[in-house]
């Protein structure tokens, strides 16, 4: 007795994790042409083609290097809160979830001012021998 009322209890609780999705979903998380402060997007380098995708984690009250990338990124946050400026002070604020396409060439900077650390993927699409993020002098 005690076997079967173990085996239902683990039917049971197996089966409340079981997907309830029975078909396939494709969410588009962004299409432009154009960075999140409204710049247009550049074309994209010539050369070889080279992807790269990186998994930054930021530590709680810390602030970024001013930075610029030459190349076309976008990003989607998947924990904390991300605060990015660009050199005009245009300020973009990225919570769990929320994709950006990154500004191309232009100088600006991340801060976490959250007490959780920040971890944000980034997709860059590139080309061979061109740097995917160059610090600005300061």
């Amino acid at each position: 007795m005690k076997f079967l009322f173990f085996t239902i209890c683990l039917l049971v609780l197996t089966s409340c994790g079981a997907s309830k999705i029975k078909e396939i979903q494709v969410l588009k998380l962004a299409e432009t042409s154009k960075s999140w402060n409204g710049d247009e997007l550049p074309n994209y380098p010539k050369g070889k083609p080279k992807v790269t995708v990186l998994k930054i984690i930021i530590p709680p009250k810390t602030k970024l290097h001013k930075h610029y990338h030459p190349v076309i990124n976008s990003g989607i946050l998947l924990k904390g809160e991300l605060k990015v400026v660009d050199i005009n002070n245009n300020v973009l604020i990225l919570k769990e979830g929320d994709v950006i396409v990154e500004l191309v060439n232009k100088i600006h900077y991340g801060i976490n001012e959250k007490n959780k650390p920040v971890e944000i993927v980034v997709f860059y699409a590139g080309a061979v021998d061109i740097p995917i993020t160059v610090l600005a002098k300061e």
